[in-house]
């Protein structure tokens, strides 16, 4: 099995709703905003090779959203998806799934592209698109708390080209790659969990967007269910630390990946590192 860190870009959110009830004074030290109070986040996706399968692992928000909408995100970087899958010699016709963890704009809008004529279809040809049935029809009946996230033209069209597939709770993608599924943030988002070279890696998502989420009050503003994701971050981070896994943050712009250690304030990270560095580190231990 081979692992990479694929960027579809920066962009800018909102501080305070990154870090919820946490203080400015306190969050501003670990990612700095703007004198709009924004913050720069990575849109970071993976692509798992193994089993016969070339799986992207989410895909950013697109490109097909007009200036308005992206006004208000601020999307820049040098990065792009299909320019960083290729560096790893990977095309958009190499990618055979495309797991979404969850449907929220960022996370899933580079799913749905527009063609020639304008008409929205798939935009990666030859994959089946991921996600689960009780994500689904929360995310086609929103609430009003989550309607700005979930942007129909971003997965309506997956299904009407007949592309979309459901997976069950505790069911592998294939063998090694497997799902742990949580509440908080929003109904039945899905991390990927995968043996890799000897250890254990975990897809955070919007779990831990971060790794200044790790400790447990920093939940986002965004989560329908703060106190559910705390008792999911507690868990899952406490598995995390005793199994040795390692963590892929998605909205990190500064690290990709780390493992954790205990500290007298916690669990917190130990060391930084890429998904290809990661066998280097596991050897050596």
């Amino acid at each position: 099995m081979q692992i990479y860190s694929v960027h579809a870009g920066l962009f800018k959110l909102d501080g305070g709703a990154m870090f919820g009830v946490v203080p400015k004074k306190i969050w501003n030290k670990l990612v700095p905003a703007d004198d709009n109070n924004l913050c720069t986040w990575a849109m970071r996706c993976m692509v798992v090779v193994g089993g016969g399968h070339t799986v992207l692992i989410d895909c950013g928000m697109g490109d097909k959203q007009d200036e308005k909408f992206f006004g208000h995100y601020e999307p820049h970087g040098p990065y792009s998806l299909e320019a960083s899958l290729k560096t790893h010699g990977i095309t958009p016709g190499d990618i055979t799934d495309v797991f979404l963890t969850h449907l929220h704009f960022d996370h899933c809008g580079g799913a749905v592209k527009k063609n020639a004529k304008g008409k929205l279809i798939p935009a990666f040809e030859n994959a089946r698109y991921w996600s689960n049935e009780k994500h689904w029809a929360w995310a086609m009946q929103p609430n009003a708390r989550e309607k700005a996230s979930f942007l129909k033209e971003n997965f309506q069209p997956l299904q009407q080209h007949g592309v979309l597939h459901f997976i069950e709770e505790n069911e592998e993608l294939f063998p090694g790659f497997n799902t742990m599924w949580t509440y908080g943030h929003t109904e039945a988002m899905m991390l990927p969990l995968i043996d890799f070279k000897g250890s254990k890696l975990l897809y955070c998502a919007d779990l831990l967007p971060s790794h200044a989420h790790i400790p447990l009050p920093y939940v986002m503003g965004y989560d329908v269910r703060p106190l559910v994701t705390i008792k999911e971050k507690e868990a899952i981070i406490k598995e995390a630390h005793d199994k040795k896994w390692w963590l892929f943050f998605e909205h990190d712009a500064e690290h990709a990946c780390c493992n954790l250690i205990t500290t007298e304030k916690g669990i917190r990270p130990d060391t930084f590192s890429t998904p290809e560095d990661i066998p280097v580190l596991v050897k050596k231990r």
